[in-house]
C-alpha cells in the first residue's frame, strides 16, 4: 500500500507552486514574462538560462526573446527532440529512404512515407494497382546528393543495438506547422512539396491549412537544378510573392536567397532553418560566438560553423544561416560558413579529391580541444578534421580530456564526411581504429571472414562483420544442402565463418556463403576471368540449370558454362534430375576469353583430375628443396617447388626460428624470388607444407623424428612449432602432421597464468613426449626447459642462424633497391663510428643529419645523449647501435664511454654487459663498461616463454655473459657472447651425465643394502649413496621361479646383496634405458641379483624392448609377474622383464564367469604366473598375453564371451577373447525352444560359448547345454538342424519367425537354414494382405511347423502352419472375423502332393533369393502398422507354446490332447473353470522343469532341507509382493481379472471402464473394447450423467478410429437419445476436428446452429472452429447470423467473445475494431475494457496499448474504477516503459486527483 500511496496521493491537496504551473497555460509567442519563475521551477529543461544574465540584459535595454546558452556546444544527439526543425543536406538516396546529413555530424533518415501527403497517396495507388503510374517518381528522381532540406524530427527511434536513430520528415504540414494563413507575408521564403502539376504551373503544398499556393511555370523554370520539370512530391523552396484573399491563395516565385527580415513577423515559434539573417556578434568565446539577430533573438555559432581564417569581434555585423531551433530551450543554432550562405540551394555532398572514409591516419596533431564538444585534429597533409568527444575515448573509459590533449601525436580513423560542415569526422577510439572491416571497400571476393548472425529472413540470413558492414548469406548458401528449417541451425548472435562471394562497395552490398565446400576450399579462387586459366580447377556453385548444360558461378561476377557433354563421364539427358541449384562442384577450365567474359568449364575433367590428384612431384617429408614464390598472402607464401613446378605452401611462421625474423623475411620476399634450403615439413592429399626453420630442418635431416603415431614413445624428444594456443595449453605441430598437446602445467617451469601470452604462434620449441593415448591416437608433451635435453651449441647455432637471416635481408634489400640510401644503410654495422651534425635536441633525445645518409632518420634516445650538451648545427661523433633498413632509421649513441677504446676479451671468460638497445629478439650490449658493442639474443632457450614486463630486458640493465669468441666472422668482427645460463636448477637426466664422475656403468658389479621390498621391485642403497632398483624378474634364476610364488619375498630389508648394473632409468619418466656405452653412466641404475649373471667374467649384452619383443612368437609360454590391475579397462598388466610390460584382457584372464565381478582377487601383485603369448609386435609396440591356457580360438572349443548387443533379427552379438567376435542365433540359445529366447540376456553379460564355425571373419556360436556339457544333459527336445539331410517330409519341427513378407512367413530352423510357409499354408483363414500376419507374428515368435517339401539342390524348405498339419491352433485369432479359405482341406492336398511339390519348388526359386534384400524392410513393417497389436499376440503365443509342450509330451494319449485344444480355440472367456486351465499349468511346469534341468546340467536329485526352506521363503515373498500390488490403489491393472475386481468395487467409475477399454485396444481387441463400453453403459447409474457421457464419448472415439461411418452414426444417434444432446454434438464435432475430418465437422456444426439456434455456446463453438481453419470471412457472417438468432441481451457478450477469438486465432486488427465498436456504444462496461486491455497488452504495440489506457482513464465512471485503471496503467509502464513514461502516468494521476478535488470544492 505504501507504494500505491506514493504513486497516487490521496485527496486533492497539492503544492501551490505546482498547481500554479499546471494551471497556467504556456503562451508561445509572448515569452517576455518567462524569466524568473520558469528558470527556478524548470531547471532541467532550461538549464542553460541564468537569472543574473537576464537581469543585466534587461537593465542594458537589450531585450531578447530567448536566453543565450552559457557555453557554446555543438548539437548533440541527446538534445535532439521530436518536432525539432533542422537544416539538412541529402547524403545518399536509396529506394525507400534518404540519408540526410544534419548539423554537427549528425545523421537522419527520411522515409518514403514522410515526403508529403500527395506523394504518399500516389505511392498507395501505385502499390494497390500494381501497374506503373507515370506520375509517380522514385526518390532518386526527386532528391539528389547535396540538396539542402528543411526537415523536422518526426520520431526518435531506438535501434536494435540500443543507439538513437533520428527519423525525419519534410512534410510541409509538419515543417510549417507554426505558420497560419494570417501570418503569411510577402517576401517569406517557405519550403513545400509539389502537390500537383497543372497546365500553367504547379500547386505547392506549403502545409498551411486553408491556403493554396501556386508556383507559375516561368518561375519554376528559372529555379530548376537537376530536373527538366517538377514532379509530384518534389521538395521546393520558394518565396511568397503575393498573398491574396486573406491568405487563402498565395502566389510563389523562385527564391534567390532564403533571407529573413524582421518586418516579416518571424517569431521563435515559426522561425525556419535555412533562413539567412543579418546578425551582430554579441560575445566571442573560445568555443564559438553569441549573436543577436532579427532585433530580438539571440543565437549561437559553434566553432564548426565559423569561417576558418576570419577574425570575429564584438559588435561585428555578419550574415548568418539558421541551422536548427531547439524547441525546449529555444536555442537557435546559426552558421557563418560561406557554402550555406550562397544563393544556390545545393552544397558539395562529397569531399574534394578522393573519399578517405575508413582510412587510418597516423601522426595527427590536436590543434584545439573544445570542452563538452570534441577536438580539432590536423592530419599530416594539413587537412583539418573533428573528433567528437565520444570518440576521444572508449565507451567504457572515463573522460580525460587533459590526457588526450597532452599526447603529441594521435592515430585516428576517418569516420565520415559531413557536407554541412564540409569537414571529416574522425575517431581516436582504439576499438574503431583496429576494426578489420570498417567499410565495404575493406573486403574483397574470396576472403574468409567471421561474423555474427543478426537476423534470419525468408530469402537468407544477415551477418554483421562489424558495426558498419553487414552481408547477406542467400538461402541457397546457408549450407552445403538446402535447409528446410534454417532457424534450427542458426540463432541470433551466433558466430559464423563465411567466405565473401561478391562485394558492391558503391551500393553497400555484400554477398557471403556458408557452404563448407567453398569456405574450406584449398583450390585456387577465380576472382576474375584472368584467374581462370585453362587447366585450373576450382570450386564453383550452380546458379542455373538449362537443357544445354549448367551455369556455374565463382567469385565476383565470374561465371561459366558446363556444356551437356562435360557434365559427367556418364551421359546426362536431363541435367535437372542430376544437379540442383546451389550445388558446389569442382570445375576445370577448358577455355577462357577474359575480354569477352566467356568461360567454358567441365565437371568431367575435374573429376578425372581429382583421381590423379596425387602430387605429380616426388617431394617426401624431410627432402631438401628449392622453391619460387608465386603469391603472397597474409599468413603464408604460395610457392612452386623447382624444377617440377609442384605447388606448395610456406607459412610465414616457418621462415625462421625467430618470430621477429619471420615477418622481416616475409616483407622482403617478393613474387618471383627463389628460396633455397627449404625442407618438406608435411604432405597430405591437399597440399605440401615447407619449412625454413633451421632447428626443424636439422632434426629432420638427423632423423630425430617420428613418421607415424606408432613410432612415438614416452620420453622421445621432438622439435616442432606452436600451432594453436588455447586456455588449457598449447598444441605443438611436428613433421609428418603429428600434433601433441602441452598442458598448461607442462608449458614452463614458471607458473603461467595466461597461456595466450606465454608463447607466440609459430615459435620453435623442443618437446618431450610424456603420455600416449593409443586408442584416440593422442599424446601429451612437456616444454619445460628442465625436462628437455638441449644439445650443446644449440643456443649458439640458433643465434648465428638468426644473424645470418638478418644479413640475408640486408643483401636482398641492397640488390633490390634502386636508390643508394638502402645500399649505404646495408653497409653500416653495429659499433661503427659516424660523423654527424645535430639537427635538433630535446629532452627526449636528439636527431642528427649526415651528408652520406640523406633521407635517413638518425636519432639518439634520452639515455644516449645524457650528460652531453648538443646544439643544432654542432658536429659530433656517434656510434651505431641499430640499423632498421625497412624504415630507414639509424639509432646511435654519443656517450663518451661508448666512443672510447675497446678492451681485449678472453675466450671463455665471463663479462659484465650493459643493455644499450633492445629490438624484439635481439639486444645490443656493451661489454665491461667499455666501447665494445655486440649483439645478444633476448632469450637463452627456444622454449623460453615470453617474459613479463618486469622480466623483459630494458635499456640500462646489467647482465653476465660468457665470451665464446672474441671476434666472430659471422657477426662481422663483433665478439660472440652467450647468456650465462638462467635456466632453473634441476636434477640432470641420465643422458646428460655422460661426463659426470657420479653414476655407474653398464656391467659394473656393486654391493649394497636392501632399503625396501615391494611386490614388483626392490630398492637397494649402494655404497656411494645412490639408490638402485631390482626388477622382480631379476631376483631369482628363471628356472627356480615357481608359479604362484612371490620372488621378492625371499629378500629381507637390511640384508646385504651383491648386484650388477644391467641398465638405468630416467629421472623424470622412470623409463628403462639399456645403454651399454662404456662412458655412459646412470644416476638410477637397474640391477640384477641373479647369481649366474653376477660373475664379472660372464659377458652379457643389453637387451632392449625391441629385441625382447621380436624374440616372442604367438603360442610361446612366458613366466610373468603381475604388476597392476586396471579397473577402468578391466585388464591385467604383467611384466616379464624390466623393459617389457604386457596386457591380459578380462576374457583371457578367467575361465569361470563367476570370477568376472572381481578378477583382481585372483591375482596378487608380484605373483609369478605362466602366460601364453597372443601377439608381440614392435611397431606398434604391443604385447598381449593370455592366462586361460589358449592363445587362439579353434573350431569345436569352448570359450568365454561377453554379450555386446541383443538384436532380434540376428540374435546375440558376442565379444570373444583375442579381439574376435561372434553371433549366437536364436535357435542355438537352448536345447528346448522357449518364447522370447533373448530376454534372459543383457549387455556385458559373460557367457560360455561353443565355437561352431567361422564365416566372413565372425564365429557362429552355440549356448546349447548339449554342446557345452554333452555328458550331463538330456536329449534335446528341439535338436540342432545342422543340414537339410536332418530334415524329412511330414516331420513336425519348431522354429522362430524370421520375417513375414508377400512371399510368406519365413521361419528360422537353425542358424543357417530358413524355411518358408506360403500365405495359403500359414493360416486356415483367407489373408489378402501379409501385414495382417506380420502384425500377429513379430520377429522370434515360436511356431510349430510341418515340412511339406525339401529341395536339396536349391536348399529350399517348404513348411505348413495349418492347424490340420501341426495340431496347433491357427496363428490368427478367430476374433479378427476373417473368412475361411475355400478348398484348403488336407485330403485334396494329399491327393495332389507330388504336383504341389513341383509347383512349390518352381514358385520358390524366384522368391527365395529376394529374402535377404527384403529382410530389413519387412522387419520394420510391423512397427509402422502396429497399433500396439503385438502385445496381445505375444501373450497369446506364450500360452499357446505352453500348451504345445504339453501336447508334445502327451502325444500318445490323443484323448487328453483333444479337449485342451478345443478350449483354446474358443478364445478368451471370463468364466473358464479351473479344470480347463489345468493342462496349461502342467505345460508351464513341464517347461520350467526342462529349463531347470538344462541350467543345472545334472540329473534331478532330492532337494536338501536348506533348498526347501529357501523355496518356501521365496514363495512367501512373492505372495506378499502380490498382496501389496493388489492393495496399491495407484497401480494400474495389467489384466482383465484385475479390472473386473476393481469394477466390483467402483462400478460407476468411467475412468476404470475407459482404462479397461484401452487394455483391449492395446491388444487390438476391438470387439472386446465395444463390449466393455456397452457393459459400462448398462452398469453406470442413470444419475451419473457425466460418467455416462464420458463412456459415450469414448465409444464415439472408438468408432471414429476403428469403426465405419454407419457404426459411428448409430452410436451417435443412441447417445443423443440417452444424454443431453448439445454436449454430444459438441464432443463429436471436436472428435471430427481433432482427426482432421473437416467436412464432417463443418456439416455437424451447421446442424448444431440450426437445432440449437438459441444456444450461445453452439455459435461460439462454430465460430472458433471457423477461425481455427482460417475462415475469417465465414466467421464474420456467422456472427451476423448469431446476432439475429440470439436474444438482444446476448449480443454484447457474443460480439466480445468473437472479438477475443479473432485476437487468438484470426486477425487481431479486426478484433480491435470489434471491441472499439462495442466500447463506443457501452463505454461504462469496465469488465470489457479490462478484457480489451489484456488482449492489447498481449497482441498490440506499445503505442496502441497506451492509447487504450488513455481512453480508460478519461471514462466517466466511478473514481474507484478509474483508480483501478490507473494502477494497471502504472504496472504496465513499470514493466514495459521507461522512467519518463512512468512519471508521465503519475502526472496524469495527479491531474485527475486535482481535477476531482476542484470539482468537489466547487
Amino acid at each position: 500500500m505504501a507504494s500505491v500511496e506514493e504513486d497516487f496521493p490521496r485527496g486533492g491537496k497539492t503544492k501551490p507552486t505546482d498547481s500554479k504551473v499546471t494551471a497556467e497555460p504556456r503562451k508561445v509567442d509572448n515569452l517576455f514574462q518567462q524569466s524568473d519563475e520558469q528558470t527556478t521551477t524548470k531547471k532541467k529543461k532550461g538549464g542553460a538560462k541564468k537569472v543574473k544574465e537576464q537581469k543585466t540584459e534587461e537593465q542594458e535595454g537589450d531585450l531578447t526573446l530567448n536566453a543565450a546558452a552559457k557555453n557554446v556546444e555543438i548539437l548533440h544527439i541527446k538534445n535532439v527532440r521530436e518536432g525539432m526543425l533542422l537544416l539538412g543536406c541529402v547524403k545518399e538516396v536509396a529506394d525507400f529512404e534518404v540519408t540526410v546529413s544534419l548539423p554537427c555530424g549528425l545523421q537522419g533518415f527520411l522515409s518514403i512515407r514522410n515526403i508529403s501527403d500527395a506523394y504518399t497517396k500516389l505511392l498507395s495507388e501505385q502499390l494497390d494497382s500494381g501497374a506503373e503510374n507515370e506520375e509517380f517518381c522514385s526518390l532518386s528522381q526527386i532528391f539528389w546528393p547535396g540538396m539542402l532540406l528543411r526537415c523536422v524530427v518526426s520520431n526518435m527511434d531506438i535501434t536494435k543495438g540500443g543507439s538513437l536513430s533520428i527519423q525525419l520528415s519534410v512534410n510541409p504540414k509538419l515543417v510549417n506547422k507554426s505558420l497560419t494563413s494570417s501570418s503569411l507575408m510577402a517576401g517569406m521564403v517557405l519550403s513545400g512539396c509539389v502537390e500537383s502539376v497543372e497546365d500553367h504551373g504547379t500547386i505547392i503544398d506549403i502545409g498551411v491549412s486553408g491556403t493554396k499556393a501556386f508556383l507559375p511555370e516561368d518561375a519554376a523554370k528559372s529555379k530548376q537544378h537537376k530536373n527538366e520539370e517538377l514532379k509530384v512530391g518534389q521538395y521546393v523552396t520558394s518565396r511568397v510573392e503575393k498573398v491574396m484573399n486573406d491568405g487563402r491563395v498565395v502566389r510563389l516565385a523562385a527564391a534567390a536567397r532564403a533571407s529573413a527580415d524582421a518586418k516579416q513577423g518571424w517569431t521563435l515559434t515559426n522561425l525556419l532553418p535555412g533562413l539567412t539573417v543579418n546578425a551582430t556578434v554579441k560575445k566571442v568565446t573560445k568555443h564559438g560566438l553569441h549573436l543577436d539577430f532579427l532585433s530580438s533573438f539571440s543565437g549561437q555559432v559553434d566553432f564548426l560553423h565559423m569561417e576558418e581564417e576570419s577574425s570575429y569581434r564584438e559588435g561585428l555585423q555578419v550574415r548568418a544561416c539558421v541551422l536548427y531551433i531547439e524547441p525546449t530551450t529555444r536555442l537557435v543554432g546559426l552558421s557563418l560558413r560561406s557554402h550555406l550562405l550562397q544563393p544556390v540551394s545545393d552544397v558539395e555532398a562529397t569531399p574534394p579529391g578522393a573519399d578517405r572514409t575508413g582510412e587510418v591516419v597516423k601522426e595527427c596533431k590536436m590543434t584545439t580541444m573544445h570542452h563538452m564538444s570534441g577536438a580539432m585534429l590536423e592530419l599530416p597533409d594539413k587537412t583539418l578534421t573533428f573528433a567528437h568527444r565520444n570518440h576521444l575515448k572508449e565507451p567504457s573509459d572515463p573522460a580525460n580530456e587533459n590526457k588526450v590533449s597532452a599526447m603529441p601525436e594521435h592515430t585516428c580513423r576517418i569516420l565520415h564526411f559531413s557536407p554541412m560542415e564540409q569537414i571529416y569526422f574522425v575517431s581516436l577510439r582504439k576499438s574503431v581504429i583496429e576494426q578489420q572491416f570498417y567499410r565495404y571497400q575493406d573486403l574483397h571476393a574470396g576472403q574468409v571472414v567471421e561474423g555474427t548472425v543478426s537476423v534470419l529472413l525468408s530469402h537468407g540470413m544477415m551477418v554483421h562483420l562489424s558495426e558498419h558492414v553487414k552481408g547477406l548469406v542467400p538461402r541457397t548458401h546457408l549450407s552445403d544442402i538446402i535447409l528446410k528449417n534454417p532457424e534450427k541451425k542458426y540463432v541470433e548472435g551466433m558466430k559464423v565463418k563465411c567466405r565473401v562471394l561478391s562485394v558492391d562497395a558503391d551500393n553497400r552490398k555484400l554477398c557471403l556463403t556458408r557452404k563448407k565446400a567453398l569456405v574450406e576450399s584449398t583450390l585456387p579462387l577465380f576472382l576474375s576471368y584472368n584467374d581462370a586459366r585453362p587447366g585450373r580447377v576450382s570450386h564453383g556453385f550452380i546458379v542455373s540449370i538449362k537443357g544445354f548444360g549448367c551455369i556455374v558461378r565463382f567469385y565476383g561476377n565470374v561465371k561459366g558454362l558446363v556444356p551437356l557433354g562435360e557434365l559427367s563421364s556418364e551421359p546426362v539427358v536431363c541435367p535437372e534430375d542430376v544437379f540442383y541449384i546451389g550445388q558446389v562442384l569442382k570445375a576445370k577450365v577448358l577455355q577462357c576469353e577474359p575480354e569477352k567474359e566467356k568461360l567454358l568449364l567441365s565437371f568431367k575433367a575435374a573429376g578425372e583430375a581429382e583421381e590423379s590428384a596425387e602430387p605429380p612431384i616426388d617431394c617426401q617429408v624431410g627432402k631438401r628443396v628449392e622453391a619460387r614464390v608465386v603469391k603472397k598472402s597474409i599468413n603464408s607464401l604460395e610457392v612452386v617447388i623447382l624444377p617440377d613446378e609442384g605447388r606448395a605452401v610456406l607459412p610465414t611462421v616457418h621462415l625462421s626460428d625467430h618470430v621477429s625474423n619471420c615477418q622481416l623475411l616475409w616483407e622482403v620476399l617478393q613474387e618471383g624470388d627463389t628460396i633455397s634450403n627449404l625442407i618438406c615439413f608435411n604432405k597430405n592429399k591437399q597440399n605440401i607444407t615447407l619449412t625454413k626453420k633451421p632447428r626443424v630442418r636439422s632434426s629432420l635431416e638427423e632423423g630425430a623424428v617420428a613418421k607415424d603415431f606408432s613410432e612415438i614413445t614416452v620420453g622421445m624428444q621432438l622439435v616442432g612449432c606452436i600451432r594453436n594456443i588455447m586456455s588449457y595449453g598449447v598444441f605443438v605441430e611436428f613433421p609428418y602432421g603429428l600434433v601433441g598437446l602441452a598442458p598448461k602445467s607442462a608449458m614452463s617451469d614458471k607458473f603461467i597464468s595466461d597461456t595466450t601470452t606465454a608463447f607466440k604462434l609459430g615459435q620453435t620449441v623442443i618437446a618431450k613426449v610424456t603420455n600416449l593415448d593409443e586408442e584416440k591416437r593422442r599424446f601429451l608433451v612437456t616444454l619445460k626447459i628442465s625436462e628437455v635435453i638441449t644439445p650443446d651449441g644449440d643456443a649458439r647455432a640458433a643465434f648465428l642462424n638468426a644473424v645470418q637471416e638478418r644479413r640475408t635481408v640486408k643483401e636482398m634489400l641492397t640488390v633490390r633497391d634502386d636508390g643508394e640510401l638502402r645500399q649505404q644503410l646495408a653497409s653500416l654495422t653495429i659499433g661503427q663510428k659516424l660523423k654527424l651534425m645535430v639537427d635538433s635536441a630535446t629532452e627526449d633525445g636528439a636527431k642528427f643529419k649526415s651528408d652520406n645518409l640523406p633521407g635517413a632518420d638518425i636519432m639518439a634516445s634520452k639515455r644516449h645523449v645524457a650528460g652531453v650538451s648538443l646544439i643544432p648545427g654542432q658536429k659530433v661523433s656517434a656510434v651505431i647501435l641499430n640499423v632498421d633498413i625497412l624504415s630507414t632509421c639509424v639509432h646511435v649513441s654519443v656517450l663518451p664511454k661508448l666512443l672510447g677504446k675497446k678492451k681485449s676479451l678472453n675466450k671463455g671468460s665471463d663479462c659484465c654487459a650493459v643493455v644499450q638497445f633492445v629490438d624484439r629478439d635481439f639486444a645490443v650490449i656493451s661489454l665491461n663498461d667499455a666501447a665494445q658493442l655486440t649483439l645478444l639474443q633476448t632469450c637463452s632457450h627456444l622454449n623460453e616463454v615470453t617474459p613479463s614486463e618486469a622480466e623483459r630486458l630494458k635499456v640500462g640493465m646489467t647482465l653476465t655473459v660468457e665470451v665464446v669468441e672474441p671476434s666472430c666472422e659471422q657477426l662481422e668482427g663483433l665478439p660472440l657472447v652467450l647468456w650465462k645460463s638462467r635456466a632453473p636448477k634441476r636434477q640432470r637426466t641420465a643422458s646428460e651425465n655422460q661426463a659426470d664422475s657420479s653414476g655407474h656403468r653398464f656391467g659394473e658389479v656393486l654391493q649394497g643394502t636392501v632399503r625396501s621390498v615391494k611386490p614388483t621391485y626392490i630398492q637397494v642403497a649402494l655404497e656411494d649413496g645412490s639408490t638402485g632398483n631390482v626388477h622382480v624378474s631379476q631376483v631369482k634364476e628363471p628356472a627356480e621361479v615357481k608359479l604362484g610364488s612371490f620372488p621378492t619375498s625371499s629378500v629381507r630389508v637390511g640384508g646385504v646383496v651383491k648386484a650388477r648394473v644391467i641398465g638405468g632409468r630416467e629421472v623424470a619418466s622412470h623409463r628403462f634405458l639399456p645403454f651399454s656405452h662404456p662412458k655412459f653412466k646412470y644416476t638410477i641404475p637397474e640391477l640384477t641379483l641373479i647369481p649366474s649373471r653376477l660373475d664379472p667374467g660372464v659377458d652379457f649384452k643389453p637387451v632392449t624392448a625391441k629385441d625382447k619383443l621380436s624374440g616372442y612368437k604367438p603360442g610361446d609360454e612366458v613366466t610373468c609377474f603381475v604388476s597392476k590391475f586396471k579397473s577402468d579397462k578391466k585388464c591385467l598388466e604383467v611384466t616379464s622383464d624390466p623393459c617389457v610390460t604386457g596386457t591380459v584382457d578380462l576374457l583371457s584372464m578367467i575361465t569361470n564367469p563367476k570370477d568376472a565381478s572381481h578378477p583382481e582377487k585372483l591375482f596378487k601383485l608380484g605373483q609369478a604366473v605362466r602366460a601364453k603369448v597372443v601377439e608381440a609386435s614392435v611397431h606398434p609396440q604391443r604385447f598381449v598375453l593370455s592366462l586361460s591356457g589358449i592363445h587362439k580360438l579353434e573350431k569345436g572349443s569352448i570359450t568365454l564371451g561377453m554379450v555386446t548387443g541383443v538384436q532380434p533379427q540376428v540374435g546375440l552379438m558376442v565379444k570373444l577373447p583375442f579381439g574376435a567376435a561372434g553371433t549366437v542365433s536364436v535357435t542355438d540359445v537352448a536345447d528346448t525352444y522357449r518364447p522370447n529366447p533373448l530376454e534372459a540376456f543383457s549387455r556385458d553379460q559373460l557367457i560360455r560359448c561353443y565355437l561352431l564355425d567361422m564365416r566372413n571373419g565372425k564365429w557362429h556360436l552355440s549356448l546349447r547345454p548339449s554342446r557345452l556339457n554333452p555328458q550331463n544333459t538330456k536329449p534335446a527336445k528341439d535338436p540342432e538342424v545342422l543340414s537339410l539331410d536332418h530334415l524329412r517330409l511330414d516331420q513336425v519341427v519348431r522354429g522362430y519367425v524370421k520375417t513375414v513378407s508377400e512371399q510368406g512367413v519365413f521361419i528360422r530352423l537353425s542358424h543357417n537354414i530358413t524355411g518358408r510357409a506360403q500365405l495359403q499354408q500359414s493360416s486356415k483363414y483367407f489373408v489378402n494382405n501379409h501385414k495382417i500376419l506380420s502384425s500377429h507374428l513379430p520377429v522370434n515368435t515360436l511356431l510349430t511347423t510341418k515340412i511339406l517339401c525339401v529341395d536339396r539342390e536349391d536348399e529350399l524348405v517348404d513348411l505348413s502352419l495349418l492347424p490340420a498339419d501341426t495340431g496347433k491352433p491357427d496363428v490368427l485369432p478367430e476374433s479378427l472375423g476373417l473368412p475361411l479359405r475355400l478348398g484348403g482341406n488336407a485330403e485334396k492336398r494329399d491327393s495332389k502332393k507330388a504336383k504341389k511339390r513341383s509347383h512349390c519348388e518352381s514358385e520358390q526359386k524366384p522368391a527365395e533369393p529376394q529374402i535377404p534384400k527384403k529382410k530389413n524392410k519387412k522387419s520394420s513393417k510391423p512397427k509402422a502398422d502396429g497399433d500396439d497389436s503385438g502385445v496381445e499376440v505375444y501373450f497369446r503365443e506364450k500360452e499357446d507354446e505352453g500348451e504345445e509342450v504339453k501336447r508334445d509330451s502327451a502325444q500318445v494319449s490323443r484323448s487328453s490332447a483333444g479337449p485342451s485344444r478345443l478350449q483354446v480355440a474358443a478364445g478368451f472367456s471370463w468364466d473358464v473353470g479351473l479344470s480347463s486351465l489345468k493342462p496349461v499349468l502342467e505345460a508351464k511346469d513341464g517347461d520350467s522343469s526342462d529349463g531347470e534341468e538344462q541350467d543345472g546340467n545334472e540329473k534331478p536329485q532330492k532337494k536338501t532341507r536348506h533348498e526347501l526352506e529357501q523355496e518356501k521363503k521365496s514363495a512367501e515373498k512373492a505372495l506378499l509382493q502380490r498382496e501389496a500390488e493388489l492393495m496399491d490403489p495407484s497401480l494400474r491393472p495389467q489384466d482383465a481379472a484385475a479390472f473386473e475386481r476393481l469394477l466390483l468395487a467402483s462400478p460407476s467409475s468411467s475412468l476404470l471402464w475407459l482404462q479397461y477399454m484401452a487394455l483391449h485396444l492395446q491388444a487390438t481387441q476391438i470387439e472386446q473394447a465395444r463390449a466393455v463400453a456397452e457393459r459400462a453403459l448398462k452398469t453406470i447409474s442413470f444419475r451419473e450423467e457425466q460418467e455416462k457421457l464420458n463412456v459415450w464419448v469414448a465409444l464415439l472415439n472408438l468408432e471414429n478410429m476403428y469403426g465405419t461411418q454407419e457404426s459411428l452414426k448409430k452410436v451417435f444417434e443412441r447417445a443423443v437419445q440417452f444424454c443431453e444432446p448439445m454436449p454430444v454434438y459438441q464432443q463429436l464435432a471436436d472428435i471430427y476436428a481433432n482427426s482432421n475430418k473437416i467436412k464432417e465437422a463443418e456439416s455437424l456444426y451447421k446442424t448444431m446452429v440450426k437445432r440449437f439456434r438459441q444456444n450461445k455456446a453452439a455459435w461460439l463453438s462454430y465460430g472458433t472452429f471457423l477461425l481455427q481453419q482460417g475462415q475469417s470471412d465465414a466467421a464474420s457472417s456467422l456472427l451476423q447470423r448469431a446476432l439475429k438468432s440470439l436474444p438482444p441481451k446476448e449480443s454484447v457478450d457474443v460480439i466480445t467473445k468473437f472479438a477475443q477469438m479473432e485476437f487468438r486465432f484470426g486477425d487481431a486488427e479486426r478484433g480491435r475494431n470489434m471491441f472499439d465498436k462495442v466500447l463506443t456504444n457501452y463505454p461504462k462496461r469496465t469488465d470489457l475494457w479490462s478484457i480489451f486491455i489484456d488482449l492489447m497488452v498481449k497482441h498490440g504495440s506499445q503505442k496502441e496499448v497506451r492509447a487504450v489506457f488513455d481512453r480508460t482513464i478519461h471514462l466517466s465512471v466511478s473514481v474507484k474504477k478509474i483508480k483501478f485503471f490507473f494502477k494497471r496503467y502504472l504496472e504496465y509502464e513499470k514493466k514495459h516503459g521507461t522512467p519518463q513514461s512512468v512519471q508521465a502516468v503519475k502526472e496524469k494521476a495527479m491531474e485527475f486527483v486535482e481535477a476531482k478535488g476542484k470539482d468537489a470544492a466547487n
